[in-house]
């Protein structure tokens, strides 16, 4: 499983990523969108850490732009300022899930797990449509 964290605060992103690598999990992180669609067009990612207020491109485009590139990368999205609005507005735009900040780990890893099972479930049903099972 490869992992993407996008998140601008320089010290949470390093955190996260050393906490998850301890846990054997492969994490590259980034501090833009603009970054993050960079390096996807780049590299296969199958889960997306996003946050959600960012400068220069907002998490809301990254997401949208990161799903026209890689529609089964899942997107986990990151908030310091969680509204149930924002929440399903992000869910409707493609978003597996969402988590506010600060950040349980345990929830994390949890979203992480929960968001790649549905991945290699939507892969194995496109594998299946196109071998015509």
């Amino acid at each position: 499983m490869k992992i993407l964290l996008v998140d601008d605060e320089d010290q949470f992103r390093e955190s996260v990523a050393k906490q998850l690598a301890v846990r054997n999990y492969t994490v590259s992180e980034v501090s833009s969108g603009e970054d993050a669609i960079e390096f996807i067009h780049q590299n296969n990612i199958d889960i997306v850490i996003l946050d959600m207020r960012m400068p220069g491109m907002s998490g809301a485009e990254t997401l949208k732009e990161i799903k026209k590139l890689s529609p089964l990368t899942e997107i986990i999205m990151l908030t310091g300022h969680a509204t149930v609005n924002t929440a399903m507005e992000t869910i409707k735009m493609g978003a597996f899930d969402y988590i506010p900040k600060p950040v349980k780990l345990d929830e994390l890893i949890n979203k992480i797990e929960d968001a790649y099972r549905k991945k290699e479930l939507k892969e194995k049903k496109l594998n299946n449509r196109e071998n015509g099972k």
